[in-house]
């Protein structure tokens, strides 16, 4: 069977690694990659609370704007272990600090998503955000600490990082074009529900529902294959 992940991460090695090769060159290091990836996070994060606070709240550009910085960021995630590798600079620091900085970039990320639907009055979708946030810390979190138990953990589950990254970058951007086709005033009601059953910003909170589903499923699902690994070697 393809492994769809696997030829997916060698059709961007090989655009990437030219440019990773000039950062090697230039003396960049993988932990000012990660540092900058951050630093993307954040102003994305900053785009959806300056959209939050100035924007229309039927105008929903600014969420795909967001989304569109999300995935610049996400790029600069798979440059620093790449860099990494072929830069022969691996280290166990550097994996701790990328793993940091990692959860980092995800929780400001989470913070501008929250913020932003607190302030329009989504209030059920800024609830679901935040069990996404939880879900996603859980993910990296149930890995680490098993794998700190001695456990080699597999990539169980189906919502890690990249997938993460991608569902938020790609309905954030699909929303904001739908934003900018459809107009502020789309909506599909139903007569006996108080809210509407699909509006703009559906694009990108529905995802974010799946998000907070799927990402706790994972962790669950982490924790169980934990478990199992733990009683084989008692």
């Amino acid at each position: 069977m393809t492994d769809w992940k696997t030829v997916g991460q060698a059709w961007v090695y090989r655009w990437i690694d030219p440019f990773i090769k000039l950062l090697i060159r230039r003396g960049i290091t993988p932990n000012m990659v990660t540092f900058i990836g951050l630093l993307i996070n954040v102003i994305a994060a900053v785009v959806l609370i300056y959209g939050a606070e100035k924007a229309d709240r039927n105008d929903h550009r600014v969420v795909g704007l967001a989304g569109a910085i999300i995935l610049f960021a996400g790029l600069f995630d798979m440059i620093d272990g790449r860099l990494a590798r072929l830069g022969k600079s691996e280290s166990v620091y550097g994996a701790l600090y990328d793993s940091v900085l990692d959860r980092y970039s995800e929780l400001f990320m989470f913070l501008g998503i929250c913020y932003y639907l607190v302030a329009n009055h989504y209030f059920l979708s800024s609830l679901f955000a935040f069990i996404a946030m939880i879900g996603s810390v859980m993910v990296s979190y149930t890995r680490a600490r098993a794998e700190g138990l001695g456990i080699k953990m597999a990539d169980v589950g189906f919502m890690q990082r990249p997938e993460r990254i991608l569902t938020i970058g790609i309905s954030a951007i699909i929303c904001g074009i739908m934003s900018g086709l459809l107009g502020s005033e789309y909506k599909i009601t139903v007569s006996w529900l108080p809210f509407p059953l699909v509006e703009t910003i559906s694009f990108f909170t529905f995802p974010v529902f799946l998000l907070a589903v799927f990402s706790n499923i994972t962790a669950y699902l982490r924790l169980k294959h934990a478990k199992t690994l733990l009683n084989t070697k008692q």
